[in-house]
């Protein structure tokens, strides 16, 4: 596994496919600052909390000049359902391979109602326009995350 990204890394380039199976790559935001977070299935009561979220604060985000993009290692097919039943607007990628994950730090042992699992760690990663690391959060609530992620950018009080 790789260990976790700090302000100021290299972001790892990537390219997965969309809920509609079209590649989407961190270099298609060459330029714009992205928030690509990592959550482990789609679907679920907290996944499904934290996109909600996330596309409830999605104007705000994109006028500040932030992308989103979700990340999981759900199918395409799945994302699709996801989408489609929470109304989102942002691109869910699928990382069924978990090599994204991985090279985020985003996936590896976690807790897990008391027991220590091998998973996603739900995560939040900062890319500013130059491709490196502006902030990284890992093992974030889902619940609240998206308004703490506002409030460190500046964008709420």
């Amino acid at each position: 596994m790789t260990g976790r990204l700090s302000p100021g890394d290299q972001a790892p380039p990537f390219t997965l496919p969309d809920a509609d199976g079209r590649d989407v790559s961190l270099a298609d935001y060459a330029g714009r600052k992205v928030v690509v977070y990592f959550y482990p299935a789609a679907s679920t009561p907290g996944c499904t909390t934290q996109a909600v979220d996330f596309e409830g604060a999605l104007h705000e985000l994109e006028g500040a000049g932030f992308a989103v993009v979700g990340v999981s290692p759900d199918p395409p097919a799945k994302l699709a359902r996801f989408r489609d039943a929470e109304g989102l607007s942002f691109p869910l990628l699928s990382d069924p391979d978990k090599q994204v994950l991985e090279a985020y730090g985003a996936w590896g042992e976690k807790k897990l109602y008391g027991k220590t699992v091998t998973g996603v760690i739900r995560s939040t990663v900062v890319v500013a326009e130059d491709g490196t690391v502006a902030s990284a959060s890992y093992g974030v609530r889902a619940k609240g995350h998206v308004a703490k992620l506002q409030k460190d950018l500046g964008l709420a009080s």
